[in-house]
């Protein structure tokens, strides 16, 4: 292997390190997913267990595990099934979600919304 393709092979290989970290960013005090939405919660989720489902998640996007992203679950960061079969990222046990009305990263207009939803703080 050349010095070239080492180098490349070692930036590749960093770069995918960082993202195993976790699947969501802190900015703010808030948790962000990796295009700058707001992450939320839901009062009526039980730990580990998501009952946003059906018309409930056409509004509030659960936060999915992709599958080529490369991060895995570790410490705070758990996967847990939907309703649906989808995998869904849990923080501390809680399901996250984005919110349909968010327009911009950084929108935070799902913050108590119903009194029940929250933003995700670490």
């Amino acid at each position: 292997m050349t010095v070239k393709a080492l180098l490349v092979a070692t930036a590749l290989f960093a770069s995918t390190t960082a993202l195993a970290a976790s699947p969501a960013l802190e900015k703010g005090g808030v948790l962000i997913d990796s295009q700058g939405r707001t992450l939320y919660t839901y009062d009526k989720d039980n730990e580990g267990i998501s009952r946003c489902n059906g018309k409930c998640a056409e509004n509030w996007p659960p936060l999915k595990v992709e599958a080529e992203a490369g991060t895995k679950p570790s410490d705070a960061w758990t996967v847990i099934e939907r309703e649906d079969g989808a995998m869904q990222w849990t923080y501390k046990g809680k399901p996250l979600y984005t919110f349909i009305q968010d327009k911009q990263p950084g929108d935070k207009t799902g913050d108590a919304k119903g009194g029940v939803w929250h933003v995700a703080k670490p």
